[in-house]
């Protein structure tokens, strides 16, 4: 596939966001946005030290959104649009985020994402939701600014299916056994890293999903990782790695395409959502940093059985899809099935490290420029003209208004469960 090819922005012939936002408009003849996107003025109970501070919501339909524009200036981002005039990269040398008109598909710090809502376009700016910027923005480009408490002391390791229940299968064998092997193996990695290691099932047995959640919620400082094998009879060449945390309340699960109002008024969401979504981050760049050759299919959502009922930080892993033949062979291969495992723990290292020191967890760019032997790490699409830190408050606009629930139109946990 050929790269798309990038163009700087100019803001009255300097690219600096010291100055007005960077205007991504759909026309790219934009000239008039900067002066309309000017802030008004801030009433005096709440002052803002700069005009950088301010974030200003846009109304589309029934929900809230922010301008990319608002975005690249409140990060301190760079900004860089595609030929096509329809994908949208900002950096700063320390974070990256790329955007597409029309898409949930998104791109941060280097790994696939997927918003709740496609990023559309409103009076020449890109506008994301506000959902997205909270849930899915925010916590990986200032992970450090997610309130937390306490000490990640235990791991929960839930090796999925078990017993009469095989989950998918291959040539070469179930993913009940693959998942087994992982945790067996991650296990011994975790405790020599000084945590304490609890498995849901040792052994190939059966155990209720409610069963699992149970054992997870009666731990203390501790986290809950569910080992899978993906498959899908649909398309025999899907291959690579995804992770899940729990849906927002308020949004549609990723593999959910329709976008349907009535997601709007699902269950609630977890106390924990904000911790799940960085363990998934942090944990899923190092699985993708670890393995140049798996397809990279994205931290995403949804309201698996175990992740609902968990009230721990919580994540399900998939480890490549055993329906494919390229994948299947690896999966089988104990040596590769080790490396799977050695990434895992990494991952789960350094989520700790961010809970209990807020180190910020490492990127997919810096594992795989580790391995090179390299020093420096700087994975953008455009190197940026100029780099500055970017010192905001932990202010982020985090919910929308749900509209009134109808019994017709409400989702009910069963209605979505384990694979």
């Amino acid at each position: 596939m050929n790269a798309p090819r990038f163009f700087p922005i100019l803001l009255a012939g300097v690219l600096s966001l010291s100055l007005a936002p960077v205007s991504f408009s759909k026309s790219k003849a934009s000239s008039k946005s900067s002066a309309k996107s000017k802030p008004s003025a801030t009433p005096a109970a709440k002052p803002s030290p700069t005009p950088n501070h301010d974030w200003q919501v846009i109304k589309v339909g029934p929900r809230d959104y922010l301008s990319v524009d608002n975005i690249a200036k409140f990060y301190g981002l760079i900004g860089n649009v595609d030929s096509s005039g329809k994908t949208v990269v900002l950096n700063n040398g320390r974070n990256m985020l790329q955007v597409t008109l029309d898409s949930r598909e998104t791109i941060v710090n280097g790994v696939r994402n997927w918003f709740c809502f496609p990023v559309i376009a409103h009076e020449n700016k890109f506008l994301v939701s506000r959902i997205d910027l909270a849930k899915t923005i925010e916590p990986q480009l200032r992970p450090q600014m997610i309130q937390r408490s306490g000490k990640v002391t235990t791991i929960v390791l839930d090796p999925g299916h078990g017993g009469f229940d095989k989950g998918a299968a291959s040539a070469f064998g179930n993913e009940k056994t693959y998942a087994l092997d992982i945790a067996r193996q991650l296990r011994p990695l975790l405790q020599a890293k000084g945590f304490k290691v609890i498995m849901t099932r040792e052994n190939d047995v059966f155990i209720p999903l409610e069963v699992r959640a149970r054992i997870a919620n009666a731990t203390k400082d501790s986290i809950f990782v569910s080992i899978h094998f993906n498959a899908t009879g649909s398309n025999p060449n899907a291959t690579g790695f995804e992770i899940f945390s729990l849906t927002p309340r308020g949004a549609p699960s990723t593999n959910d395409d329709s976008l349907a109002l009535h997601f709007v008024n699902m269950q609630a969401g977890s106390p924990m959502e904000a911790q799940s979504f960085e363990l998934s981050a942090a944990v899923y760049h190092s699985m993708c940093g670890h393995f140049l050759q798996e397809f990279d299919r994205g931290i995403k959502r949804a309201r698996f059985a175990v992740l609902r009922r968990t009230n721990i930080p919580s994540i399900l892993v998939e480890g490549g899809f055993l329906s494919e033949a390229g994948d299947s062979k690896r999966i089988a291969d104990p040596a590769w099935r080790k490396q799977l495992a050695e990434s895992l723990s990494i991952g789960i290292e350094n989520y700790r490290a961010l809970v209990e020191k807020k180190q910020r967890p490492m990127l997919v760019a810096e594992y795989r420029a580790q391995a090179a032997g390299e020093i420096t790490v700087v994975d953008l699409a455009v190197p940026p003209a100029r780099l500055e830190p970017s010192s905001n408050p932990a202010l982020i606009p985090v919910t929308n208004p749900a509209p009134t629930p109808t019994p017709s139109t409400i989702t009910t946990p069963e209605q979505e469960r384990e694979p």
